[in-house]
């Protein structure tokens, strides 16, 4: 071979390399962008819904706004197999995530719990299912459903009138795409920890079951909200169960009348006919009339022990109540109520 010819191929050869090198660093650069460069641009929450495919989760990202290129993003997805292994569910994103991690989130399903708050007071199933709603995927209404289905709360130990019972307010830490009936479940579990043996001694005690203590505690929690007293208005309450004695509870009247704006207890509000009318029936009503809260179930657990058969809102609207243990002592109470109730013209 000629010197010339060798020249030509020595030529040849170096540009090949040449090529073979550009390529392989295009590869390498295309790579690095694809998977391992930062492209989540801000700290965010993905909710991608239970059958969502791929254009689900790049509609959960754009709304989001958070990646700096969705092209590398796609790229990534494809490569990884992503694209045909989308999982729902709530998921955290970090500013500075690469493809790489964000993909290794998505596609393993490793969700961010989030917290449901059941604070006290809820009243109703209906009011119960949109608070439980606001933080997972399930509706309202099929939550409601859930609730009043007496075949699955007779599974749980419970009916639609006693299942409030079953519910202890708290923070609650769940997955997003928990199922109604799970969801349920975990209430359950959470109230069966809550009813620990001292808890049940305590009820067996004031001759309660935890479902009746629950119930009474309903009703202290609609009395007062003030809890330096919640057990002087248990006590109460026991010493007319035991003596077998109607409650006479003015919140029962005005959940079974559905107004919970009644200021003034008036005698046809004591005539309505109604399993909750504590005026008619004695003994405890179907179930609960609220969630109570802790501190409510807990007066009632630790009841004051004393000789009161009544009690009457303190003529000064403080909330607090004065106590009696005389019917004639109680109507002197409830007079003075009365005349304070005229003054300031609350006449329902």
């Amino acid at each position: 071979m000629s010197y010339k010819a060798k020249r030509y191929l020595l030529l040849i050869i170096l540009l090949v390399s040449l090529l073979c090198i550009g390529y392989i660093a295009e590869g390498v650069i295309r790579i690095y962008t694809t998977f391992y460069t930062r492209n989540v641009t801000s700290d965010a929450a993905l909710h991608i819904p239970t059958g969502a495919g791929f254009d689900g989760v790049l509609d959960s990202l754009r709304s989001a706004r958070v990646l700096q290129n969705e092209n590398t993003f796609v790229r990534a997805a494809q490569d990884e197999n992503y694209v045909q292994k989308v999982r729902p569910g709530r998921y955290k994103i970090a500013a500075g995530m690469t493809n790489k991690q964000l993909i290794r989130k998505l596609k393993t399903g490793t969700q961010d719990a989030v917290n449901i708050v059941i604070a006290g007071h809820i009243r109703d199933n209906g009011k119960l299912a949109a608070i439980l709603a606001r933080s997972i995927e399930i509706d309202s209404a099929t939550l409601y459903h859930v609730l009043s289905d007496t075949l699955l709360i007779r599974r749980l130990g419970y009916t639609p009138a006693t299942i409030p019972a079953m519910i202890i307010p708290n923070t609650y830490q769940v997955y997003w795409t928990i199922s109604a009936e799970q969801l349920l479940q975990r209430l359950q579990k959470e109230s069966q920890a809550f009813w620990n043996d001292t808890r049940l001694r305590q009820a067996a005690a004031a001759g309660l079951t935890r479902d009746e203590v629950t119930t009474l505690a309903s009703i202290v929690n609609e009395e007062t909200n003030k809890i330096d007293e919640m057990a002087r208005v248990a006590g109460v309450y026991i010493n007319r169960l035991h003596r077998r004695m109607p409650l006479q509870a003015d919140p029962t009247l005005k959940y079974a009348c559905r107004d919970f704006a009644i200021k003034r207890v008036l005698d046809r509000h004591k005539a309505i006919e109604s399993p909750y009318n504590t005026y008619k029936y004695a003994g405890l009503p179907p179930g609960p009339i609220c969630i109570p809260s802790i501190a409510a179930i807990d007066a009632v657990l630790r009841y004051e022990h004393h000789n009161y058969l009544y009690f009457c809102a303190k003529d000064d609207f403080s909330g607090y109540h004065l106590f009696a243990a005389t019917l004639a002592q109680h109507n002197r109470n409830a007079e003075q109520y009365r005349q304070a109730l005229n003054r300031e013209r609350v006449f329902r």
